[in-house]
């Protein structure tokens, strides 16, 4: 899937970040990334982001052919991660679905919309018909607000998920028509 990457943009405090494709190199990065996230946003993966092995794994086992994995960096830091996961064939093969992380520190400052709107303009650049994503307005109202501002429609579901401990947790499903 062509795309839009590298490029640089600009936050709403001044700040400059570097967006790019994940690359095999990007592992070790990768997962210091991840643990620097508070334990509640950690929880929300779908994945094991605790695990060196599964973090780094990404980053050797790319498969461009279904999943445009994006970093955003602050100098040599990763700051975020993004991924635009897509399929070959099949009822859902004209369906995009992102997934973002952001540092904290970041958060706020327009990264989420501008991720948005790349993986938007980047799913109509391939074809796509829609994007999807799944989030948890608990711990993600910054990610539900950016994806609304980009066009996505929300559809809550109370007590969809449940959270690492078995808990109940509500889902907003996002999909925006491209």
């Amino acid at each position: 899937m062509p795309d839009q990457f590298p490029c640089e943009i600009g936050l709403k405090d001044g700040r400059r970040v570097f967006l790019r494709r994940l690359t095999e190199h990007d592992g070790p990065a990768l997962f210091d990334f991840f643990q620097r996230l508070p334990v509640g946003l950690r929880r929300l993966a779908w994945d094991n982001v605790e695990s060196r092995e599964v973090v780094e794994g990404w980053a050797r086992e790319i498969n461009y052919d279904t999943l445009l994995p994006i970093v955003g960096l602050d100098g040599s830091k990763i700051i975020a991660d993004a991924t635009l996961h897509y399929r070959k064939r099949g009822p859902l093969r004209l369906v995009g679905r992102i997934r973002w992380f952001i540092d904290p520190e970041y958060r706020g400052q327009g990264m989420a919309a501008n991720l948005a709107g790349r993986m938007i303009s980047v799913g109509r650049d391939n074809g796509l018909r829609h994007l999807s994503c799944l989030l948890a307005p608990r711990y993600e109202a910054y990610d539900v607000e950016a994806l609304e501002s980009r066009g996505f429609v929300s559809t809550p579901f109370p007590d969809y998920g449940t959270d690492p401990d078995g808990l109940p947790e509500d889902l907003t499903y996002m999909v925006c028509k491209l």
